[in-house]
């Protein structure tokens, strides 16, 4: 039987480097800010912070808060038609959950956890769209209010602690998980 892993967790967590770290151990993945991504590009837009906001909000308006989850499906069908076991990268909204838990029962989340203050360190300190740290509290409450990102993390199959400065410690933790879950990887 297939398994689907879905990351979830609020941003800064760990979500996209627990993603990247199961991509090196052979698991593919799905990453749903690549349809964000490809939105912009075909709209002929430049790359950027404020016109992936833009983009996202517009595929949410036309398609609902659901709707990055119908427009990664037929990718994850794809990659379920040649692998065991699949990772999901970027489900937010409740929305998005309950259509793919339809879909597809074997759908595990876990929530990669890291609190408010570390968090917040690491958005204003990453290299890649950086944000003020005065802006966190108020991103994190624009998601769960807007984005309904809430109901996936606390309805989560597992939890993963992702307070330390060491990646490998999320990295051990990862393995541990794996082997719980009965999941060998590639490499």
């Amino acid at each position: 039987m297939n398994k689907i892993i879905a990351i979830v967790g609020m941003a800064g967590a760990g979500k996209t480097e627990a993603a990247e770290y199961l991509a090196k151990k052979g698991i593919p993945f799905v990453r749903f800010g690549e349809i964000t991504e490809e939105e912009v590009g075909k709209r002929g837009l430049p790359l950027t912070p404020d016109n992936e906001r833009v983009v996202r909000e517009a595929i949410r308006k036309e398609g609902g808060m659901g709707a990055y989850a119908v427009k990664a499906e037929s990718k994850i069908n794809a990659l379920l038609a040649k692998n065991d076991v699949i990772v999901i990268d970027g489900l937010y909204s409740w929305e998005e959950y309950t259509y793919l838990k339809n879909k597809f029962p074997a759908l595990t989340l876990i929530h990669v956890y890291a609190g408010p203050k570390k968090r917040y360190e690491r958005l204003s300190q990453r290299d890649v769209r950086p944000v003020p740290e005065e802006e966190c509290y108020p991103r994190d409450v624009a998601e769960l209010e807007k984005l309904n990102k809430g109901g996936p993390i606390a309805i989560a199959d597992y939890m993963i602690e992702n307070n330390s400065n060491d990646l490998s410690d999320l990295q051990s933790k990862i393995d541990s998980l794996l082997l719980r879950l009965g999941i060998s990887t590639l490499k």
